[in-house]
């Protein structure tokens, strides 16, 4: 059996993480192609992950790809979270991850609207729901933000608690027919540090879409691109990167010919057959990633780049913080001062060089930030030390 090192799975994440700045993409679209998706839970994530990735990128650029080309599209997805695709992913993701989001969103949505009082049905409440905003979007082909069909569709003007820590209002209706595909979300209405978007039909953001493909196919397209991403990893890894349960990875595998590979610590890892060349030594890099970056919350195994520091860098939630990367291994965070000035916190020491590429990219991103300082609900240990 083919055996890959901790050491090249680092050389493999800089070269097809487009980190290592020889494997830097061009565009937007690539360095998001790069990673399968990216993560958009916070709409900075989006600009960040592709600043890090992009040879020479601005704002507008990210926004053209979103907006004008169309290129890239917001979608709810694995695990039931925001996440930018290639829009040629589209077809694939929407009966399979995206339709099993909706699912469960229906489900626990009809037993909501039920024990909150607002209707006996809660199923046939969900698709007059929905039913409404599809009518009130059908003649605006530039969309409507969710207070405007809140008024437009007043069945959804609600707010349902039944669990005090997590009530829900009309823009839930707006996630679940995003999960099912009918509709997208379009234009935004604030800057590209916030998420107001124009809901929009998806016929009418993105014309003709291909013929969505089947769940099985959708399943094993996700995992084909996740494993040239991401791979070799283990079918631990795929389950809880698509939230899916083992015998969905087991079937894409199979249909994909992955073939079987040890890791270090004795696990069993997955890569595409034509994919078993070990990668070039990209040489030394650095990197500056922003939350939820898709490098940093690619893996469920993740000692192989965190090494000790789990707890340090992820908040109580599960979801990473900033982190400061040096050859393929996180050894710190960045945050920002009240300036806005990007400052490195490590949590390891490291060569002296290494510091001082740290500290150059900080600078750079202190300069293409120009002030701003990024907003965050996810503050890790480390970044609320530093």
């Amino acid at each position: 059996m083919r055996h890959v090192s901790d050491d090249e799975r680092r050389a493999r994440l800089a070269v097809r993480h487009a980190l290592a700045p020889r494997h830097r993409r061009g565009s937007p679209h690539d360095a998001t192609r790069a990673m399968t998706v990216l993560h958009a839970t916070e709409p900075a994530t989006v600009y960040l992950s592709c600043w890090a990735r992009v040879a020479s990128l601005t704002a507008g650029d990210v926004d053209r790809a979103l907006y004008d080309e169309r290129t890239l599209v917001k979608q709810l997805a694995m695990r039931r979270t925001l996440f930018v695709f290639p829009r040629d992913l589209l077809p694939a993701v929407w009966p399979s991850a995206s339709a099993r989001v909706a699912a469960t969103e229906r489900s626990r949505m009809a037993k909501d609207v039920v024990a909150a009082g607002i209707a006996g049905d809660g199923g046939d409440w969900l698709d007059r729901a929905r039913a409404g905003v599809l009518a009130a979007l059908a003649d605006a082909p530039e969309g409507r933000t969710a207070g405007e069909l809140r008024q437009a569709v007043p069945m959804i003007d609600v707010k349902v608690t039944v669990t005090p820590t997590d009530p829900w209002t009309a823009s839930r209706v707006l996630t679940q027919l995003g999960a099912t595909g009918d509709v997208v979300r379009g234009a935004n209405t604030g800057g590209w540090h916030t998420s107001r978007p124009r809901w929009t039909l998806t016929r009418h953001w993105l014309g003709e879409t291909a013929e969505r493909w089947s769940a099985g196919d959708g399943w094993r397209e996700l995992v084909r691109r996740w494993l040239h991403s991401f791979g070799p990893g283990t079918e631990d890894d795929l389950a809880w990167w698509l939230g899916a349960p083992k015998t969905v990875v087991r079937a894409a595998l199979t249909g994909l010919d992955a073939v079987p590979v040890s890791l270090d610590g004795g696990a069993t890892g997955w890569l595409l057959p034509g994919d078993l060349a070990e990668v070039p030594d990209p040489g030394p890099w650095v990197a500056l990633l922003p939350v939820l970056d898709p490098t940093v919350m690619g893996w469920q195994g993740r000692d192989f780049y965190l090494g000790p520091h789990r707890d340090l860098l992820f908040e109580r939630r599960g979801n990473a913080g900033t982190t400061a990367w040096v050859d393929g291994r996180v050894v710190g965070c960045w945050v920002q001062d009240d300036a806005g000035v990007v400052r490195v916190r490590l949590v390891e020491p490291v060569p002296a060089a290494a510091r001082r590429a740290l500290d150059d990219e900080a600078a750079r991103l202190t300069a293409w930030l120009a002030g701003f300082r990024v907003p965050t609900a996810y503050l890790s240990p480390a970044m609320k030390t530093a």
